[in-house]
C-alpha cells in the first residue's frame, strides 16, 4: 500500500479552491450563492477525531504487543489495512473538501461587510481548519500502522553466507 502523498493532497487542496472560488463567483454573478452549511467543520472534527482515537487504540495495542504484556490483544493485519485505507480515503476527500470551503471562503472574504457573508467565511474557514486537521490524523493513522523495515530485504546478495 504507498503512503499519502502531502504533494497530492496540496494538489487536490488548490485545484479544488481554485475551482471553487472561480464557480462561487460565477454562481454569486448569477443568482444566490449557496450557504456554507454549519455542519460542515463539525463533521469533518468528528472524523478527525474518529482517525485519532483508532491511531491511538492501535498504536497502544501494537505497544502491548511488542512489549509482550500478558492478555494483550493482538493486532488482525486486516483491519489495521482496512483503517488505514480509511484514513487515506478520509484525508483525500478531506483535502477536496477543505479546498472546497477555502475556495469559497476567499471569495466571501470580499463580501465581510454582508453579517450573513461573514457568518458563511468564519464557517468555510473551520471547515479548512478541520479539514487539514483530519489531514494530519489521517497521516497520524497512517504511521502507527506503518510496518518496521525488514532487515533482510535491505542487504545485498553480496553478504557471505557462513
Amino acid at each position: 500500500m504507498k503512503e499519502l502523498r502531502i504533494r497530492v493532497l496540496a494538489g487536490v487542496f488548490v485545484v479544488a479552491a481554485v475551482l471553487s472560488w472561480a464557480a462561487a463567483r460565477l454562481w454569486n454573478s448569477v443568482g444566490t450563492l449557496p450557504s456554507v452549511p454549519v455542519a460542515a467543520p463539525i463533521v469533518l472534527a468528528l472524523i478527525a477525531v474518529v482517525l485519532v482515537s483508532t491511531a491511538l487504540s492501535l498504536r497502544a495495542r501494537f505497544r502491548a504487543q511488542r512489549e509482550r504484556r500478558p492478555g494483550a490483544k493482538g493486532v488482525d493485519p486486516l483491519m489495521a489495512a482496512r483503517a488505514v485505507v480509511f484514513g487515506q480515503a478520509s484525508a483525500l476527500v478531506a483535502a477536496l473538501v477543505a479546498g472546497m470551503y477555502g475556495g469559497t471562503g476567499l471569495f466571501l472574504l470580499e463580501l465581510l461587510d454582508i453579517p450573513a457573508r461573514r457568518d458563511q467565511a468564519l464557517y468555510a474557514a473551520f471547515s479548512v481548519v478541520a479539514g487539514i486537521a483530519v489531514i494530519a490524523a489521517a497521516i497520524f493513522l497512517e504511521r502507527v500502522c506503518k510496518l518496521p523495515e525488514d532487515d533482510d530485504n535491505n542487504h545485498s546478495g553480496a553478504e557471505p553466507v557462513a
